[in-house]
C-alpha cells in the first residue's frame, strides 16, 4: 500500500488549498465588480426571472452567418406591443448566446407575455435563418418566484452547514465538527469559485441545479471526512503510544484506497452525463464532479493535517 504521510506535507498541502480559497474569493470578488454581474456567481433564470428563449437553428448544410451582436442590436431596436395596462419591457439588456457553432440561440430577456414572445420570433425570424420544427423552447419565470428560489437554497445550504455541525459535535467532539464545518466550507468555496470563473470568462449561469449539487458536494464531503474520522478514533486507540500526527497518518494510508475507489465510482456517472446528459446536465454534472474531487482532497489533505495543530492549542 502506498504510505503518503500527509502531515510530513502539510505545509504543502495548506499552500495548494490556499492558493485555491484565494482563486476563488479573487473569481467571486471581479464577478461582483463586474457591471453586467454584479454578484459573486452570474445568477441563472431561476433566481432572476425573466424569459429565456433557446431557438435551434436550420443548418442545411451549414448554419448562415450571424452575430450576437447583430441579434442584440436587433432586439434593442425592436419595440413590443404592451400588455394590457402593463408597458412593453425594454431590450436594451436583452442577452444574446449563441451555441453549438452558431446552431442554437439563447436569448436572456425581461418577462415577457405570450404576445410579446411571438413578436420577438418573428422580428427574428428572417435573421436567424428559420428554426428547426420542434426546436423551440421558452421558459418564463417571474421574479418573485426567482427570489423565493434563491432564498430557499441559501436557507437550504445554511441548514445542512448546521445539521452537519451538531452532527459531527454529538458523535465526535466540537474539533472534530469545526474540521467538517472547515472542510465542508473549503469545498463549497471553491467550487463557487470555478463557477464564478466560469461566469466572468465563459458567461455560465448558475441555478437552482447548481444549489443541488452543493447540497450534494456538502453531503459527500462530510460522508468521506466522517470515515476519516472514525479511523483516526480507532487508531487513538490501537497506537496510543504515537503522536496524533501519525496516529492521522495511519488513519489516511489505511482508507486511502477506499477513498480513491469510492471517489473514481462516484465520477463514473457524472462523466456519462457530463458527454451524454444534454445541456441541461452538462454544468450541474460539472459542479458534482469538481466539487467530489474538492471534497476528497480535504478529507485526504486539509482535515488530517489541521487536527494534530488545533489538539494541540
Amino acid at each position: 500500500m502506498f504510505a503518503f504521510r500527509v502531515n510530513r506535507h502539510r505545509r504543502r498541502l495548506w499552500l495548494l488549498s490556499t492558493v485555491a480559497l484565494l482563486l476563488s474569493l479573487l473569481g467571486m470578488a471581479v464577478s461582483w465588480m463586474s457591471p453586467s454581474i454584479r454578484a459573486p456567481l452570474r445568477p441563472g433564470l431561476d433566481f432572476t426571472g425573466g424569459t429565456q428563449i433557446q431557438i435551434e437553428r436550420i443548418c442545411d448544410p451549414a448554419c448562415s452567418p450571424l452575430a450576437a451582436d447583430a441579434v442584440q442590436a436587433s432586439l434593442s431596436s425592436l419595440k413590443l406591443p404592451a400588455d394590457g395596462s402593463e408597458p412593453a419591457p425594454p431590450l436594451a439588456g436583452a442577452a444574446v448566446q449563441l451555441l453549438d457553432g452558431g446552431r442554437s440561440l439563447v436569448l436572456r430577456l425581461p418577462s415577457l407575455s405570450p404576445a410579446q414572445a411571438e413578436t420577438i420570433l418573428k422580428s427574428l425570424n428572417t435573421q436567424i435563418g428559420g428554426t428547426v420544427a420542434g426546436g423551440l423552447s421558452i421558459d418564463t419565470i417571474g421574479p418573485t418566484l426567482g427570489s423565493q428560489l434563491l432564498r430557499a437554497s441559501l436557507v437550504s445550504l445554511l441548514v445542512s452547514f448546521v445539521g452537519i455541525s451538531i452532527y459531527i459535535s454529538l458523535r465526535y467532539d466540537r474539533i472534530y465538527a469545526l474540521l467538517a464545518l472547515v472542510c465542508l466550507a473549503h469545498d463549497v468555496l471553491i467550487t463557487c469559485g470555478l463557477f464564478a470563473w466560469l461566469g466572468v470568462l465563459a458567461g455560465v449561469e448558475v441555478n437552482s441545479l447548481f444549489a443541488v449539487a452543493l447540497l450534494t458536494i456538502a453531503g459527500y464531503s462530510v460522508n468521506d471526512t466522517v470515515v476519516i474520522f472514525d479511523r483516526i478514533r480507532e487508531k487513538r486507540v490501537l497506537l496510543k503510544d504515537l503522536p496524533l500526527a501519525d496516529q492521522a497518518d495511519e488513519a489516511v494510508i489505511s482508507t486511502l484506497t477506499r477513498s480513491v475507489y469510492t471517489s473514481l465510482t462516484t465520477l463514473l456517472p457524472l462523466i456519462a452525463l457530463i458527454f451524454f446528459g444534454g445541456s441541461t446536465l452538462f454544468w450541474f454534472s460539472i459542479a458534482l464532479g469538481f466539487g467530489i474531487l474538492v471534497g476528497a482532497w480535504s478529507s485526504i489533505g486539509v482535515a488530517p493535517t489541521l487536527l494534530p495543530v488545533l489538539s494541540r492549542r
